[in-house]
């Protein structure tokens, strides 16, 4: 059997994996991105299957004003003694010289909740994690911001202990880890193994210097050896590698004594007529999740099996049966379910009711308009990741605009200042029309200008369909789902990528998100009734002499 890399498509970075008993389940990071934190589970380490949202109440979570990209940054998920523990890191502050998050902890005996009341741990830097020791004492472990000019910001790794019985952390903390000169030590995670404590941290930052490191000592207060010669897991030597931006992850074994490292990574696409120097290009799809075989030396330190640049098809474990799984939804979406689609979310905070309802129109999703898609407070947006390069997401709208604050439509969202939708609207000349809209590193424009398309007044329902075909995307409009209108733009995928909108904003950490959207800034709240939602993935490679 063999694992397919990645494991987990589309924008889920930071991988935290654990086993209970024939069970894996991964959580990642979720940004600003709501509910928070998402967990996957497998039997066989091949299929996965997102089962949950743990931080889905606002006593859990309030990310309301968090920045783009801010928010859930690498959660870590452990299990001890009949226990589920979860460490998140909410943060308020992304650019400049400050990180102002906060370290939470929550527990459950089920990994479905309910969660305890949170306990507030430190907030004294990101990625902190919970090291569970044989004798039952137990560390935080999170990356020490430093903030002064002269010093590099990531000082190296802080540890604390943490009592349970206190529900709160004892004691000095002390940094067991400073890293190498490759800097930006972050996304610790700690194992007891042989006599040994294992240090698994990334380094060099999440772009593609990315790199996993590790080290070890026999005490939590002695120095921690780092593993001689290159780094346990890296593609910064390996341009044309498939995976690129490998690193910050986590370990794994399996029932029968194997060893796997689930980690982040991304999958770059270009131009093929370009003159390409460095092929390492745009991920619009984010930071995904991948997997490795690990093997162990001799002197017991952990390899990557096959090199540590990784590889795409990893060796399953042995003695394990394929699991897939059912899937949740069907491409179409026609919204008769009580629940909304589990590959939903919104943006920062709950839309209750009043805002998102199943229920106030059967069969349909009503969204009632609020703020527009650069509001960091309350946007009535529902979207999905981008999880192919190649997909086409369709929406059936019904909605009457009486003005140009209000809009509905598809959209293809990065963060509130990179984004596209094509939308009804209302125009002055022509009533009811069709506009295609995007903002572009802040700067927004409109396709149409002044001549927008008019809806026909039989038309109550308008259908939006886009088009991703890997480097580009396009939309299309249709007044009877039959004829459909090709509107005149071609929108370049690689502005919803991390790499583009890092160019000017130091913290883009995220990926593209195919979604409806109601908007009205006039404050009336109209509704804009959506009758389905498709999404449809292509397995195909290239398009039109364009290639992945």
């Amino acid at each position: 059997m063999k694992i397919k890399n990645p494991i987990l498509t589309g924008f889920h970075p930071d991988p935290s994996i654990i086993r209970v008993d024939d069970t894996y389940y991964i959580a990642s990071s979720t940004f600003e991105w709501w509910p928070g934190v998402q967990i996957h589970k497998s039997k066989d380490l091949v299929n996965w299957k997102l089962m949950a949202y743990p931080l889905n109440e606002t006593r859990l979570l309030d990310m309301t004003g968090n920045p783009d990209s801010g928010g859930i940054w690498a959660p870590d998920l452990s299990y001890y003694n009949g226990k589920f523990y979860l460490v998140y890191t909410d943060v308020k502050v992304t650019d400049g010289s400050y990180k102002d998050c906060i370290n939470y902890l929550i527990t459950s005996s089920d990994i479905m909740g309910p969660w305890s009341d949170p306990i507030v741990l430190n907030t004294a830097g990101f990625d902190a994690s919970l090291f569970h020791d044989e004798d039952g004492r137990k560390y935080l472990l999170n990356q020490y911001w430093d903030f002064r000019s002269y010093h590099h910001p990531f000082y190296g790794i802080m540890c604390t202990e943490f009592s349970e019985k206190k529900g709160a952390l004892i004691g000095e903390p002390w940094v067991i880890y400073k890293g190498t000169n490759d800097k930006f030590t972050e996304g610790p995670h700690l194992y007891k193994l042989n006599g040994y404590y294992y240090l698994f941290v990334a380094q060099g930052g999440t772009v593609y210097a990315h790199q996993e490191r590790a080290a070890r000592s026999r005490s939590l207060y002695d120095d921690f050896e780092t593993q001689p010669g290159e780094p346990f897991l890296t593609t910064l030597d390996a341009p044309y590698h498939p995976i690129q931006k490998a690193g910050h992850g986590s370990l794994v074994n399996t029932e029968s004594g194997e060893w796997y490292f689930t980690h982040l990574m991304g999958r770059p696409l270009h131009h093929s007529d370009e003159a390409i120097v460095d092929p390492r290009g745009w991920c619009p799809l984010g930071r995904e999740t991948g997997i490795q075989k690990v093997v162990w030396d001799k002197e017991g330190w952990p390899h990557i099996a096959g090199g540590h640049n990784g590889l795409l098809e990893v060796e399953g474990p042995e003695h394990v049966q394929e699991y897939k799984w059912k899937a949740a939804y069907p491409e179409k979406d026609d919204f008769d379910h009580e629940k909304l689609n589990i590959n939903f979310q919104s943006l920062r905070i709950p839309l209750g009711e009043d805002i998102v309802s199943l229920k106030d129109r059967p069969g349909h999703l009503r969204l009632y308009g609020c703020q527009s898609l650069a509001s960091v407070f309350k946007q009535a947006h529902i979207a999905r990741r981008w999880q192919a390069f190649n997909f086409d997401a369709e929406i059936k709208v019904e909605y009457y605009p009486k003005t140009i604050q209000q809009f509905a439509g598809l959209t293809c969202y990065y963060n509130t200042q990179n984004w596209s939708c094509i939308q009804i609207t209302w125009n002055e000349t022509y009533g009811r029309v069709i506009d295609v809209v995007s903002t572009d590193l802040g700067k927004t424009a409109s396709v149409y200008k002044e001549t927008p398309v008019p809806i026909p007044e039989n038309s109550d329902y308008v259908y939006f369909k886009v088009e991703v075909r890997g480097i580009s995307y396009k939309y299309y409009y249709s007044f009877d789902n039959t004829k459909w209108e090709e509107t005149p733009y071609t929108f370049d995928s690689a502005r919803l990528s991390d790499e583009y909108i890092k160019a000017v904003y130091d913290a883009a950490f995220t990926g593209a998100f195919v979604g409806m959207v109601s908007v009205d800034c006039l404050g009336t709240k109209i509704p804009a009734d959506f009758d389905y939602f498709i999404y449809k993935e292509f397995d195909f490679e290239s398009v039109n002499g364009k290639f992945l």
